[in-house]
């Protein structure tokens, strides 16, 4: 399973440096694949199939709630997600988080080949 944030988010910001993957990102920010990966050109994402170029911006992902501040609380790009897989042994930002709110997503259940293949894809 990819990771969420949990509208308990605090918008302490503890997760963001945590990820190898560069997954996570402030309510609002648009987003990349090349964003922490070595990533360039195309891309073809494994979890949606669909090849866009790793530089363009992508809108953020909303999550319906407001965090604590009234602004979107931080969000994870699922397809960039592996939990930390290939990397740790368990997810970083579920680690770190004060309030424990990153969770397992159960509308992005992945197996550990998945995630593995997906870490790399993204880190050649």
């Amino acid at each position: 399973m990819a990771i969420i944030i949990t509208e308990e988010c605090i918008n302490c910001g503890a997760c963001e440096p945590e990820c190898p993957n560069n997954a996570i990102y402030e309510g609002g920010a648009e987003w990349r694949f090349s964003d922490g990966t070595s990533l360039s050109g195309d891309y073809k994402g494994l979890s949606s199939g669909v090849t866009i170029d790793s530089d363009d911006a992508q809108d953020p992902v909303v999550g319906g709630a407001l965090g604590a501040d009234g602004n979107e609380f931080y969000y994870i790009v699922p397809d960039k997600c592996t939990e930390c897989k290939g990397f740790h042994d368990e997810p970083q930002c579920a680690a770190v988080c004060p309030v424990d709110c990153c969770v397992d997503d159960p509308d992005h259940e992945e197996t550990e080949e998945h995630l593995l293949e997906k870490k790399g894809s993204m880190h050649l």
